[in-house]
C-alpha cells in the first residue's frame, strides 16, 4: 500500500493582526457597529476634556466664498465643502462696474454679493456671541459656536468666534470629492465624520440654540430635522432656533402656510424666529439663553457644584487632564 503524500513544510506565518489594528476588518460590513460607536465615543470624550459644555450651532451655505481683504473676486464651489471652483464662476467686480457681465453670471456675481453679507454678518454674530459666551463664569466653556467645518458660513461662524479668542467647532463631513476643513477651528475640536447621522447626533446633542442662515438641501434638511425633534418633543431642553435673512427664507419657502392648510399646529411656527442683523439675532440668543438656561433652577445647581469642585470661578482653558495624566505612571497604559 502506497504513503500517502506528505505535504511540504509550511512557511512561517505572519503574525495574525489584532481585530482592533485590522484594517481590511475595520473597513468591512461586519464592523460598522464599531465605526458607528467611534464616532459617538471619540467625540464625547473629545468635548469631555475640552470642557464643552454646550454648543450654538450655525447651518448656512458652503457654496459662497467671502469678498473681503483676502479675496479679489467671489468664488462659487462645485458643491458642498468641495475645494474645487463650479464650472461658472460669477461675473468679477471690474466686469460689474463696467458693464461687461451678462446672464448667468450677473445673475451669480449678484447672488454672491448677497451672499458675501450673510458670510459677514455670522462672522460678525459669531464674534458677538462667543465674546459673551467667553465672559460666563464655570469650569466648563458654554455655547460653543459650531459649524459643519467647511467653507462659507461655516467658515464665517468658526472665524467670528476665532477671532474673539475662543473656542469654536468643526463637525465635517466625508465626502466624495475634495475638501477639507476651514482654518478657524480650533485644532483639538476639528471632527471628521463618515456618518451623517452620527455628525446630526452631535448637532443635537450639545446644542441649546441654532441659527440657520441662507442655504440650500444641507441646510434645509439640518433645520428641518432640529425643528422635528423640536415639535415633537424630543429634545430634552428648550433650544432657541433663529432664521436669519427673511427675505431669502420667505423667498424660498412659505412656513406659513402650513399653519394654514392644517399641516402643522398655529403654535408651531413659534418654534422658530426671524432676524435680520447681527444684533437682533445676538440679542434672541442672548436672552434665550439666560432665560432658559443660565436662570433656571436646575443650571444654577449644576453651575454651584461644578465651581465647588473646581475651585475656580473662570473657565480654564487648558484641556481637562486626563486619568494618566492625575494619577501618575502607575495606572498602566492599555493600548
Amino acid at each position: 500500500m502506497d504513503k500517502p503524500e506528505i505535504p511540504p513544510q509550511p512557511e512561517p506565518l505572519a503574525e495574525a493582526p489584532l481585530a482592533y489594528e485590522n484594517p481590511k476588518f475595520l473597513n468591512s460590513p461586519d464592523a460598522r457597529i464599531l465605526r458607528i460607536m467611534a464616532e459617538y465615543q471619540e467625540p464625547l470624550s473629545r468635548f469631555r476634556r475640552e470642557r464643552i459644555q454646550d454648543t450654538v450651532v450655525f447651518f448656512g451655505s458652503a457654496r459662497f466664498r467671502a469678498l473681503d481683504v483676502a479675496a479679489a473676486n467671489f468664488e462659487l464651489l462645485a458643491n458642498t465643502g468641495s475645494k474645487e471652483r463650479a464650472p461658472e464662476q460669477p461675473a468679477t467686480l471690474e466686469e460689474v462696474e463696467h458693464g461687461q457681465a451678462k446672464g448667468a453670471r450677473l445673475r451669480l456675481a449678484g447672488a454672491a454679493i448677497e451672499m458675501a453679507s450673510y458670510y459677514e454678518d455670522a462672522r460678525i454674530l459669531a464674534n458677538m456671541l462667543a465674546t459673551w459666551a467667553k465672559s460666563l463664569p464655570g469650569p466648563r466653556h458654554r455655547f460653543v459656536v459650531t459649524s459643519g467645518g467647511g467653507p462659507g458660513i461655516m467658515e464665517a461662524a468658526n472665524r467670528g468666534a476665532y477671532e474673539a479668542g475662543a473656542k469654536t467647532i468643526g463637525l465635517n463631513i466625508k465626502l466624495p470629492f475634495e475638501q477639507q476643513p476651514n482654518p478657524y477651528i480650533t485644532p483639538s475640536l476639528n471632527f471628521d465624520f463618515h456618518y451623517f447621522f452620527m455628525r446630526k447626533y452631535w448637532f443635537a446633542y450639545l446644542a441649546k440654540a441654532l441659527v440657520i442662515f441662507p442655504g440650500g438641501f444641507g441646510t434645509l434638511d439640518e433645520m428641518f430635522e432640529l425643528l422635528t425633534l423640536a415639535q415633537t418633543h424630543k429634545l430634552a431642553k428648550k433650544i432657541t432656533t433663529v432664521i436669519y435673512g427673511s427675505a431669502y427664507w420667505k423667498s424660498v419657502i412659505n412656513l406659513d402656510v402650513l399653519a394654514e392648510k392644517g399641516a402643522i399646529a398655529p403654535g408651531d411656527l413659534s418654534l422658530f424666529r426671524f432676524a435680520d442683523t447681527p444684533e437682533e439675532a445676538f440679542e434672541i440668543l442672548k436672552d434665550d439663553l439666560t432665560k432658559n438656561h443660565l436662570n433656571s433652577d436646575y443650571e444654577r445647581s449644576l453651575q454651584e457644584r461644578a465651581r465647588a469642585a473646581a475651585g475656580a470661578k473662570d473657565i480654564p482653558h487648558d484641556p481637562a487632564p486626563t486619568a494618566q495624566e492625575i494619577l501618575g505612571p502607575d495606572i498602566a497604559s492599555t493600548r
